[in-house]
């Protein structure tokens, strides 16, 4: 099958990693950067020379791109997200699109020659430096990973808040947080393809020796976030509406809870404690309570149209638990900001901006109504159970690209490929 070789020892020299990662809004563990490998050497006897020297060019093409600007894009700056940053996104994007289906020419019809090349990535969360297997299928299992992890970049850029032309509150425009979705749900595709074609691909020895950056949870939580992420986009864009409903906006809500949830639930047992390990589980944790915040707010509104005591104390309830979810998400988001490397909150905009200042208002509100008849102690013991709404966001349905072309034209040489 394929071997496996890990180098356990990080020593800094090919794992860089920036100090500061700049604005956050959409958390990237990283990104995992192919090394060069000799592609001539391992398949020159089985391939025409032009087929090699095609898939050589291809993937050095990635190889120095990523090495020389994925530790730069992961340092986000305003500044430079519609220029630079965006241009070097989408050229990486499009340069692994392109090698894509010629690398699939390695695995068509359960071929040998995906065992021929021994493909090496560094890691970014995994105890290991770097990860090589002798498989093809793995080099398209990173290829996925990395394209998920830019267009997650390609979002954030997109997320920052920019100084409005009449000189108010940064702002993000619709335009930007509906495109934003978009790439939020092509990326969901990747990894869904990821894990439901491509890890069933492997076998289990392999899948074993899998990094923890290419763990089944870790490629299930990015997908989850990106759902959730654009849950919570749609959430800003039905409050910043005059005709969305109170129960439009809960539903969104309560959804944006069991999204955050499961992808907290992919990644708690999992090793991540190296490197951006620890960052990726307490983005998921502050998004996960600060979504309840969200949820338990609009629940409380809705409780409170009721006519009976019981419905008006569930709803004094709902918003007393709205409140502390809202200060403990304030305290996650304070060690997520501190946790190495380093990282700090744009402006607050959109769904947080308007919760951040309703949730304590209306909470406050509520209590100082209803004190004679609710005691603080038992607020949150009774808080209502959130409403269980289905999951009506879906990734985009992403398929592998046919195989190129010039593989339909190759003519191999099978005693040589399956005598080796």
């Amino acid at each position: 099958m394929g071997c496996f070789v890990s180098t356990a020892k990080d020593t800094g020299g090919n794992r860089r990693r920036p100090g500061n990662i700049g604005e956050v809004t959409v958390f990237v563990p990283g990104l995992r950067i192919p090394k060069p490998v000799d592609i001539s050497q391992s398949l020159g006897n089985h391939l025409s020379k032009s087929l090699v020297e095609r898939l050589s060019a291809l993937r050095t093409r990635i190889v120095v791109m990523a090495g020389q600007e994925g530790p730069t894009i992961t340092r986000t700056r305003r500044r430079s997200s519609t220029q630079h940053g965006g241009s070097v996104l989408g050229d990486l994007i499009q340069a692994l699109n392109d090698y894509l289906p010629v690398l699939l020419g390695l695995v068509k019809d359960g071929s040998l020659l995906q065992h021929k090349v021994q493909f090496v990535w560094v890691n970014q969360e995994d105890d290991a430096e770097e990860t090589a297997m002798s498989s093809a299928w793995y080099e398209v299992l990173s290829v996925l990973h990395l394209m998920a992890a830019l267009s997650f970049l390609q979002a954030n850029l997109l997320l920052l808040p920019r100084m409005s032309g009449d000189g108010y509150q940064p702002k993000v425009s619709e335009e930007s947080r509906r495109s934003s979705i978009d790439i939020f749900l092509k990326a969901a595709g990747y990894l869904d393809c990821a894990v439901r074609h491509i890890l069933p691909q492997l076998p289990p020895e392999l899948r074993r020796d899998l990094p923890v950056d290419l763990a089944e949870g870790v490629l299930r939580a990015l997908c989850l976030q990106a759902l959730g992420q654009s849950v919570d986009i749609q959430l800003g864009l039905a409050i910043d509406s005059t005709k969305a409903t109170l129960a439009v906006k809960r539903r969104l809500a309560c959804e944006m809870v069991k999204y955050w949830q499961q992808a907290q639930d992919n990644i708690t047992n999992l090793p991540l404690t190296n490197g951006w390990g620890e960052k990726h589980k307490l983005f998921v944790k502050w998004k996960y309570i600060e979504a309840k915040a969200g949820a338990y707010y609009y629940h409380g509104l809705i409780l409170d149209e009721g006519n009976t005591e019981k419905s008006h104390g569930m709803a004094v309830a709902a918003l007393k638990a709205a409140d502390e979810y809202l200060k403990e998400s304030k305290k996650i988001c304070e060690a997520f900001n501190m946790a190495p490397p380093l990282s700090r909150n744009p402006p607050l905009w959109g769904t947080m901006k308007y919760l951040s200042e309703k949730i304590p208002k209306d909470t406050s509100s509520k209590l100082r109504i209803n004190r004679d008849l609710y005691s603080y102690e038992k607020i949150m013991e009774t808080a209502p159970t959130l409403p269980d709404f289905a999951l009506a966001l879906k990734p985009d349905e992403f398929q592998l690209p046919l195989v190129d072309p010039a593989w339909h034209n190759e003519k191999r040489d099978k005693g040589q490929v399956n005598g080796d």
